[in-house]
This record gives C-alpha cells, structure tokens and sequence, in this order.
C-alpha cells in the first residue's frame, strides 16, 4: 500500500512498473549527471580561491576595466582616405568591456534578427505575390550551417573592396564613400545574417494560427493598418516572436564562429564566448577559476534571458476562441505601395543574407579569393581533397560517428522522457520537463568547459581526462554534448506526435491483456515513428555542426577531432586553406539538404528546421 501510493505520487501511476519508473529516472539522471553535476564542477572551482569559498573571481570579473567599462572607449567609426583618395569609413563599435560587449551585441542581433524575421514571416503569411515561392525557398537558406566560412564570406562582402561596396559606391553610387565592417558591428552583422530566420519560422508560424475573426472584428470596430497590427496581430504572434528572439539571444552570446572570423580586428576578441575559448585553449591543463567564472556569468545572462522570456509571455493571455476547425488564414493580394517595398526593399536584403550560403558554394570551388570582388578561378581540387584524402576524410568520419551515437542516445532520450511526461503527472513530471528543455538556454562553450572540470576530476589520468592532451580521447566526451545539447530540438518532436495519439488506444490494448511494454512497442511507437525520425534527423544535422563543444574540447587531440574543429584549425592556421574549408562546409550543406529532403518525404509534411514555436 506504501509502495502504491509513493508510486502514483512520484510517477502518476498507483502500479510500480518497470517501464514507467525507467522512463522517468533514466533521462533525469542522464541530465543530471552529464549536465547538472558538470555545470556544478565548474561553479565550485569558480568560487574557489586560494582553497576557500570566495566571490574573488566574480568580483575581478565585474569590477575589471577590460570586463566592464563605462564610459566605453574607442570610436564606432574611423575614417582613413586612401592612396587614391577614396573615403572608407571603418564601422566596429565601441568597447563597452567584454561582459557588456556581449550583452550589446547579443540585444543587437536579437533587435535586427527579430525585425527582419518578424517582417519577412507577416508578409508571407497576409500576402499572396509573384515570386512568393522563391521567397519561401531562400527565408530557409540562411539556416543552412556552415560554421566559419559562413562568416567569413560576410566579412569579405564588407570589406573596402568587397561586394557591397562594388554594388552600392562603383555601380549605383548610392554611398558617397566606402565602408569596411569589421569587430563587434562585422560580428553583429554576421549573426543576424545567420540567425534572422530562426525569428521568422516562429513568428511565420504565429501568424497563420492567429484566428482572423478576431482582426475582422478589430477592423469593424473601426482599426485597420499598422493601429490593427500593433493592437491584435502583433500581441497575438508574441510567443512565437519571443520564442524565436530568446533563442537568437542565447545563439548570440554563445557564438564563437564569428568572433574567431573576424578576430583581426582585436575589439572583436572582447566577447565573453572568445575570452573563454582563447583563454581555455592558452591555459590549457588548468582549472582556472577565472575561465570557470566567466562561463558562469554567461551561463546565468542567457538562463535570466530564457526565463525572463517565458515568465514575460506567461503572465499576458494569447488565448484565441473560435467555433473549432481549422480556419483559413488572411491572405490578400499587397497594394502597389506593398509590392513596391516586397520587391524593392525585401528582395535585396533576402538576396543579401542568402549570399553567404552562395559563397560557400563559389569558394569552394574557386582558386583563390584575395582582394577581388568574386572567387577567382575554378577548380575540384578542395572537393577532391575532401573527398579523397584520408586525412581530411578521418575528421568526417569522425563527425559522422559522433553524431550517429548521440541521435541513438537522444531518440531513447526524447521518447522515455516524452512519454512520462505527456501521460503520468507525477511529482517528477514538471522536473523531468524542465530539465528537457533547458539545454537550449545553456551555451555549448559553457558545457565544453563543464565537461572539462568534471571529467578531469572524475577520470583523472584516464583517456577520459581532457588535461591528458597525449592520450586524451574525446569522443565520448563529445558524444555526450551531443546527446545534452541537440535532446530538446527531438524531444519536442517526439512529445508532439505523442499529444496526438489518444491515451486511450493504449488502454484498449492493456485491458485485452497486453503489457505496458507491448502496447508501448507495438502500438504506441509505430504511431509516433515519423515523429521520432524527424526528431533523430534535425539533432543528427545539428551535431554534425556543432561547433562550441567540437572546437574546445574535440581540439585537444585533432586525431579524433569533429569536421568543425579541423575546419577552424584550417581557416584560421597561416597556410590554412578558406577553400577546402568552403568545400567541407559544401558537404554540411549537402547533408542538411538531404536530411530535410528525407524528413518531407518520409513524414509527408514540413519539419521546420527550428521547431520551437
């Protein structure tokens, strides 16, 4: 009797079994263990100093001048005349100290990212135009990872003789003078060139689920153009637009592909995620406290921001009425002034931020690439290289088993905890919840150093250890920050086709005299297959791209190294190679392609690439 009622309060279920105990405690204790005990291993030794508790660290962080200045210095913009006297101006920003630079940058990404998302997805969802599914096509390109090189073509299009200039001072002579972006603005403007439709996938989403009875009763009342958006459309559309904001913040702040790109100009090194970064591999061997310090503030801004959003949009109602079904959303033909700014001002900018993706594809089948506008030349050298090469194809074998093993880790993940938590309400249901998706608010350079402090402590001297650089192994290390970091993108797949399975099916099946085991293997999982598949594939393209954890952690020993690492390594050494690290960043691309390709085809509707809406 004891026994019964312990289970139904801790489980949600009277009968102890195997199956629903096992569902609750194996993803809870993973994450605990390869999340929570780690963040912790690193906490203490950042409130450590001299062998005693202390705030030492945190203080010299905060009160630093390199940390946190005020008033900042330098200026945003620096004007220099050429030998042919040309004006460039040099746009990149004002240094603010490194925990403040991170903040602005982030809040900026995050303002231009929710804009042009937020733009692009209402004009996709209300308006019916030519050329609709080209636009539809492209808003997707920009989500396409190809880490560092992506950045590295903006920063070549900003450059003094790069494409922009050439377009808007050689040939419209629309600028009076040339720009070069470069530091924190060329960091800004790489990722929310990135990031961007991340925000329009879930406001795209907001917005054709907002039941138009309720704008046609607003334009009754007598509102219509931008009163009716801001006081209907808008507050209705909120989560999804907040949903995809947290997470360009958290991306923001835990990037490390852009800051290392555009790193020739130092102010663009004063960002928490590349102090960390260069720091940690400059002070390899040691648990230095500083490091585990500044891991913890960044850890602690973007969890403040993950929950600040949720609590923000918890507290107001966006509940819609309707009389049931599903409605067919407001979709109308832009007046000429409309189409004017689709096609004159939306058409550039979205051929604008599709032109990384572009030029991945161009340098890596170029010669070179100096101080010209375009590639130069052409050549299949880097892609045979890539492909023929045993000591470049180790690193994609390398990835290509990584990510196998975790999506297996994350598929078992993603249904046991999705099934306790969508049919027992127990007293660990909204714990297990949680821990679920909280990985999306930790920074990946966050759990490589997590990983760090904690296997060096546990495994000492072991293969496992990451101070052993000699014999140091990372790939079950990088396995388990795989199966951490890419777990609540499935399982949120996983726990969605489980919400549309009735619970009752399976208690048919159990009262004619199957087991839980039964009905879940037999019933319940061939229901939800497609779900758990595009869950699988979406975490697998993930971890292939996983860059915070694979170039710390998986850098320590580059012979078991992940694709991301030895593309960082190629790029940024003296005679590294931008275009064998474009054609690396081509095969990426090809593998997302054929992932969302297959997930369609298979599952027969859309997987959108980020779905948290």
């Amino acid at each position: 009797m004891k026994v019964s009622k312990w289970s139904e309060k801790l489980f949600g279920t009277p009968l102890f079994e195997p199956l629903v105990s096992f569902s609750y405690l194996f993803p809870l204790l993973y994450i605990v263990v390869f999340l929570i005990i780690p963040v912790l291993a690193m906490l203490a030794i950042a409130f450590s100093h001299e062998g005693h508790f202390s705030l030492y660290w945190f203080k010299s962080i905060l009160t630093s001048s390199y940390y946190v200045q005020f008033p900042p210095q330098g200026d945003f913009a620096i004007k220099t005349v050429t030998a042919t006297g040309e004006t460039v101006y040099l746009i990149r920003g004002i240094d603010f100290g490194v925990v403040i630079n991170s903040l602005v940058v982030a809040a900026l990404v995050t303002l231009l990212a929710s804009l042009m998302g937020t733009i692009f997805a209402f004009i996709m969802a209300r308006y019916e135009f030519k050329g609709k599914n080209f636009f539809r096509i492209a808003l997707f390109i920009p989500l396409l990872v190809t880490p560092f090189v992506n950045a590295y073509v903006i920063k070549k299009m900003f450059l003094d003789t790069g494409l922009i200039n050439y377009i808007f001072y050689e040939l419209l002579h629309i600028l009076p003078f040339r720009i070069k972006i470069d530091g924190l603005a060329g960091v800004v403007l790489a990722q929310a060139m990135t990031y961007y439709p991340i925000v329009y996938l879930n406001a795209y989403a907001s917005f054709i689920n907002i039941d138009p009875t309720l704008e046609e009763q607003a334009e009754n009342l007598g509102s219509k153009g931008f009163h009716l958006f801001r006081t209907v459309t808008f507050p209705l559309a909120l989560p999804g637009i907040a949903a995809g904001a947290t997470l360009v913040f958290i991306f923001s702040l835990e990037d490390l592909a852009a800051p290392i790109v555009f790193q020739g100009d130092p102010l663009a090194k004063k960002l928490m995620s590349y102090q960390i970064f260069s720091k940690f591999l400059y002070g390899l061997g040691e648990r230095s406290p500083e490091i585990a310090a500044l891991s913890i503030i960044m850890l602690t801004l973007a969890v403040l921001a993950f929950l600040g959003i949720r609590k923000y949009v918890s507290l107001r109602q966006y509940a819609m009425l309707s009389k049931g079904g599903r409605w067919k959303p407001r979709v109308s033909k832009p007046k000429p002034w409309q189409a004017a700014i689709i096609y004159v001002v939306l058409l550039p900018l979205l051929l604008l931020t599709i032109f990384p993706q572009i030029g991945v594809i161009l340098l890596a089948f170029s010669k070179q690439w100096s101080v010209t506008v375009m590639p130069q030349g052409f050549t299949t050298e880097y892609v045979k290289q890539m492909l023929f090469n045993p000591d470049v194809r180790r690193y994609i074998i390398n990835s290509l088993m990584y990510s196998a093993a975790a999506v297996v880790l994350i598929v078992l993940l993603s249904v046991t905890s999705s099934y306790a938590t969508s049919r027992f309400k127990g007293v660990l249901t909204p714990v297990l919840e949680s821990l679920v998706i909280i990985p999306i608010a930790v920074p990946g350079i966050v759990v490589a150093m997590g990983y760090f402090y904690f296997f060096s402590q546990v495994f000492p001297n072991t293969p496992l250890d990451p101070t052993n650089i000699f014999s140091f192994n990372p790939a079950f290390v990088l396995i388990l920050a795989y199966s951490i970091r890419r777990l609540p993108f499935s399982a949120r797949s996983v726990y969605a086709g489980l919400q549309q399975v009735h619970v009752s099916l399976e208690e048919a099946s159990m009262n004619l005299g199957a087991s839980r085991w039964k009905t879940v293997t037999g019933i319940l999982l061939p229901l939800i297959s497609l779900n758990v598949f595009g869950g699988a594939m979406l975490s697998f393209v993930y971890s292939m791209s996983e860059t915070s954890v694979g170039i710390t952690l998986g850098s320590l020993n580059m012979q078991y190294a992940p694709i991301t690492a030895f593309m960082k390594d190629i790029m940024m050494s003296a005679a590294g190679s931008a275009q064998l690290a474009a054609a690396l960043g081509v095969l990426l691309i090809t593998v997302q392609i054929l992932s969302i390709v297959l997930v369609n085809i298979i599952t027969k509707q859309r997987y959108a690439f980020i779905g948290l809406t």
